[in-house]
């Protein structure tokens, strides 16, 4: 049988996770992966090849899932604990035949796995594919998740609060929203990460204060009241808001 990879390749002990998050009908998802014959979901990752770096493995694991090549990618959290392998899980994956039997032992070794997080604009993402070890992919409410293998609902949780506080000092919608966008779908988003309401008249003001907004001579049509303007990023300004933060902070 031809293994999916060859461990002599890899790096022992290392691994990465990615949370590709994605907003859709005013809901904050995950892009999920069903194992091979077991109830449990994981995480898109993968193992970091002998002559590649960090962040191009991620990448890597993130075009193949997704289909998008640009993306926005960070880094945020290494979790090395001795405890996240837990004892009998390769066992488990050779009994249930998600993977081959000559892999248990490269299962077995302890693994850091570095996390990163992706934002991606959901309508944008081709139809996800599943790794050699799932089944198929599927976007999950962050609010709805099914049951994770190992840590990988801590890996959600702490990607999650490292994405709510960027919005403390850098801006968020570049890679989450359309191209061009409604105030109030812009605000949606906020009050989805944030988890709270805001007030209309406020949020459109701090947002205009940045300076990061682009008003075009478009209109949403189809809905039932007045047309709501259509804005954009400007791309140059939002970097630099990126880069060096926001003028002020929620």
């Amino acid at each position: 049988m031809e293994l999916p990879f060859q461990p002599s390749q890899c790096q022992p002990g290392l691994s990465v996770d990615c949370v590709i998050f994605g907003f859709h009908e005013n809901e904050l998802k995950v892009l999920l992966l069903k194992l091979l014959h077991n109830r449990e979901w994981a995480l898109p990752g993968g193992f970091v090849m002998l002559d590649e770096d960090l962040d191009r493995a991620a990448v890597r694991v993130l075009r193949e899932r997704t289909g998008l090549k640009r993306i926005f990618l960070r880094q945020f959290h290494a979790f090395g604990e001795v405890s996240r392998n837990l004892p009998g899980h390769a066992d488990k994956l050779v009994r249930t035949q998600a993977i081959h039997p000559s892999l248990q032992a490269w299962f077995e070794q302890r693994f850091i796995t570095i996390g990163f997080y992706a934002l991606v604009e959901y309508s944008q993402v081709e139809e996800p594919h599943p790794d050699y070890f799932s089944e198929f992919c599927r976007w999950y409410s962050i609010r709805e998740l099914p049951p994770l293998m190992l840590d990988h609902q801590r890996i959600v949780s702490k990607a999650l609060e490292t994405l709510r506080l960027q919005l403390k000092y850098q801006p968020i919608g570049l890679n989450l929203l359309p191209e061009r966008f409604t105030m109030p779908e812009l605000q949606a988003l906020y009050e989805t990460l944030l988890e709270k309401k805001l007030d209309r008249r406020n949020f459109q003001r701090k947002m205009l204060s940045y300076d990061i907004l682009v008003k075009t001579d478009e209109f949403r049509q189809g809905g039932a009241h007045k047309a709501p303007v259509l804005y954009a990023f400007d791309p140059d300004r939002y970097q630099q808001a990126l880069q060096h933060g926001l003028n002020s902070i929620w």
